[in-house]
């Protein structure tokens, strides 16, 4: 039996992203991070902690808030640059939000050799959901 090689993922750019996509691989450099919320305590002792941050990141196409959780609002620096492997994009609002659940990764990597385009920010993009009655 022939041995399987194994996939090599398929990174795609900022400006590529739409809404419902999922299973996404991009390399994005964070632009900035705020941490919006934190709930329970720093001992553990009201179980478990959970911290949300809201970072922009992008890439020389545009830019897009990525929804970082718990461990991975740690690794998500303004200026850090960062490989998101099975991202998926959420509605908020309306507009798009890019986030990595627990099968995915948020891997910070060598800084990249591009600029952010801060001119093309795609979760300022509000979309508007269509009913199509077909007759």
């Amino acid at each position: 039996m022939a041995e399987q090689k194994k996939k090599q993922p398929v990174f795609i750019k900022v400006d590529q992203l739409r809404p419902g996509a999922k299973g996404l691989n991009l390399t994005v450099k964070v632009v900035s991070s705020k941490a919006i919320m934190q709930r329970g305590r720093a001992d553990g002792t009201q179980g478990r902690q959970m911290r949300l941050a809201e970072c922009l990141v992008g890439d020389e196409t545009g830019m897009i808030i990525f929804t970082a959780r718990n461990d991975q609002a740690e690794v998500m620096k303004e200026g850090t640059t960062v490989v998101l492997q099975k991202a998926k994009i959420d509605m908020f609002k309306g507009s798009m939000r890019l986030a990595v659940d627990r099968w995915g990764r948020v891997e910070v990597t060598e800084p990249a050799g591009f600029s952010v385009k801060e001119d093309g920010n795609l979760s300022l993009i509000e979309f508007e959901v269509v009913n199509i009655i077909e007759g």
